[in-house]
């Protein structure tokens, strides 16, 4: 038996890169998936059923089950859509990997709304709309695992991603105020922020001499962790991904300092002199 034997799973831009990737290793492990991808080019235009449904052929050539699903995350009726295949195909929600994500980079002031809007669309309000949905059939079935995907540029920040960044910050917040609403029904909710060399990420200078040391199958493990039992106490975390390297992230406070006097009204000027202390973690 394998770890995902009988379980059914959405994956979302499972046409390529990770999401193909952790598809795979999902129907190894005995899991009924369905492929959801759009088929666009990388900047989120265009679409094309050949990329989910190449995936549920290469899956169902191993002896797996799978459908496909070409709708779009970015609406409540695409992501509605998504959950409903995967009741009407397998009868039920198990996990859901929130994967989708196009990139539209562009420096802060050379961006347009329509670079920063559609990136969000895309990754937060996809992540939610796709969390809603399945977690109404959890809830009803005391049980699920949603694994979304957060980034380093979130966490970090990164030069000429705002958008993304943005996207993948709040992801973050999503992720922790899902798990703690979630987790009274048996639903946890967890984040992966994977760095790994695919077709988003390809032409980027970091990976121009990097082959298979950061690969989407090296991060399709943490997806298979955060979805089995192995993991049945672990919620609200985000797991990073990078190569070899496992690692998690954490936001941390520093202890602070207090001001006795004046009420405990502290100046400008006050914060400034004190600000290797106030900060210091």
């Amino acid at each position: 038996m394998g770890l995902l034997d009988g379980k059914v799973t959405v994956i979302t831009g499972a046409g390529n890169g990770i999401g193909r990737a952790s598809a795979l290793l999902f129907a190894r492990e005995g899991a009924h998936v369905l492929v959801n991808d759009l088929g666009g080019a990388r900047d989120g235009s265009g679409a094309a059923a050949s990329a989910a449904d190449a995936v549920v052929a290469e899956i169902r050539a191993g002896g797996g089950s799978a459908e496909a699903s070409h709708d779009s995350v970015s609406s409540k009726e695409g992501a509605d859509a998504i959950i409903a295949k995967a009741i009407s195909a397998f009868g039920r929600v198990d996990v859901l990997l929130n994967n989708a994500g196009i990139l539209r980079d562009k420096t802060l002031l050379k961006m347009s709304r329509e670079e920063w809007q559609t990136v969000l669309d895309v990754h937060l309000t996809g992540s939610f709309f796709c969390t809603q949905a399945a977690a109404q059939k959890m809830k009803e079935q005391g049980s699920g695992s949603i694994i979304n995907t957060s980034s380093v540029s979130g966490m970090l920040g990164n030069f000429g991603q705002a958008n993304y960044a943005a996207a993948k910050a709040g992801i973050y917040g999503l992720t922790r105020t899902a798990s703690i609403e979630l987790q009274r029904y048996g639903v946890r909710v967890n984040a992966v922020a994977p760095i790994a060399k695919t077709r988003m990420t390809e032409d980027l200078p970091m990976f121009e001499t990097i082959e298979d040391s950061l690969s989407p199958e090296h991060v399709a493990p943490a997806h298979l962790f955060l979805a089995s039992s192995l993991s049945h106490d672990v919620t609200g975390v985000v797991l990073a991904v990078a190569g070899a390297r496992v690692s998690v992230f954490k936001v941390v406070e520093s202890p602070g300092k207090y001001k006795e006097s004046d009420g405990g009204v502290w100046t400008a000027q006050e914060i400034a002199d004190h600000f290797e202390s106030i900060s210091k973690v």
